[in-house]
């Protein structure tokens, strides 16, 4: 008893101003009964829980610089895979010191020089950007799509017969199969890719969301609601999805590096995009990964991509988990 009577208490902590800590109260029933509680803003707490861990704001460092030499260093000096081909014989496969002895001290020779005499740095980032744009992308069309339908499918009686046929019917027909073909029939450029990654792609994701809906559509609150005649598409967006933002942000966190991983395989297997991507750049550096002193044409892409998708999950699950808020206690 005596450790609880001389234990101090911050009071900064509540976030309010002295009157609204020490305030005379009125002798009424209403007043007496009021119950003074901190403020609470879900967003602060979840960049609070979130920045509290030295190794978040270390991943989101590199993941700014990653995003950086991706899109801003790219874009700004450009990559041609073409620049040394009339030279070919003298600027194939050089490493970084000898492309600094023949062109000059320059960042873009950091890698050294590719098949075709082209900077390997450039085409790094220049692949990079399309790689991560391509999954940004991806991503927002099957998580929009599958969110979505996912809460009607799972609200709605009638919708759920029809829908979980589809699922039974597609669901059942391997992913990476399907892209295959629809990439060999389509083409490799980057929209054709993006929609073979996205025609079915949201299926899984709104499968997911439709469990998570079941489980909580029948609680008294949406039971009043629909009681109140509340349409279902509304009970949904106010309801159902904003209790599941740390469930949709952890299936953002594994779906964005995913689809990296799938365009790196389908390069892998030869049915990658045409254009530059870490996934060619893979499929390219693999005539050179046993050759004695060529090998980095090979490992710089795929360190790259591994280092990539590493940030990118392990900064999202540990965002879905700041998300959550029984974890802002």
């Amino acid at each position: 008893m005596e450790a609880i009577v001389n234990e101090k208490i911050d009071l900064n902590e509540f976030n309010l101003s002295d009157e609204e800590l020490f305030s005379r109260v009125d002798n009424s029933l209403a007043s007496s009964e009021k119950i003074t509680a901190p403020r609470y803003s879900y967003w602060k707490s979840v960049a609070r829980v979130f920045f509290k861990k030295k190794i978040n704001i270390i991943l989101l460092s590199a993941l700014a610089l990653l995003i950086a030499f991706a899109f801003i260093y790219s874009l700004a000096n450009g990559f041609n895979r073409y620049e040394n081909i009339s030279d070919i014989d003298k600027t194939q496969l050089l490493t970084a010191g000898e492309a600094f002895s023949l062109f000059g001290p320059s960042i873009k020779w950091a890698f050294g020089t590719g098949g075709q005499g082209q900077s390997l740095f450039n085409e790094l980032w220049e692949s990079t950007r399309i790689s991560v744009s391509l999954a940004f992308i991806c991503a927002a069309i099957n998580l929009t799509i599958g969110i979505v339908l996912g809460a009607v499918w799972g609200y709605s009686k009638r919708f759920d017969v029809i829908m979980t046929e589809v699922y039974n019917i597609i669901g059942n027909v391997p992913y990476v199969l399907l892209v295959s073909v629809i990439v060999l029939i389509t083409g490799g450029g980057f929209w054709p890719f993006v929609f073979a990654l996205t025609v079915t792609g949201w299926l899984g994701i709104a499968y997911f969301i439709r469990t998570q809906v079941l489980i909580i559509r029948d609680r008294e609150y949406n039971l009043a609601s629909r009681c109140l005649g509340t349409p279902i598409m509304r009970i949904t967006l106010r309801n159902i999805l904003p209790f599941m933002t740390s469930i949709i942000v952890t299936i953002a966190a594994t779906e964005i590096p995913s689809y990296i991983s799938y365009e790196v395989f389908l390069s892998y297997i030869g049915y990658g995009m045409s254009g530059a991507s870490l996934g060619k750049m893979i499929q390219n550096g693999q005539l050179y990964m046993n050759t004695v002193g060529k090998e980095f044409v090979f490992w710089i892409p795929v360190a790259i991509t591994g280092f990539t998708t590493m940030v990118l999950y392990v900064t999202g699950q540990n965002l879905g988990d700041a998300s959550d808020p029984r974890t802002h206690m």
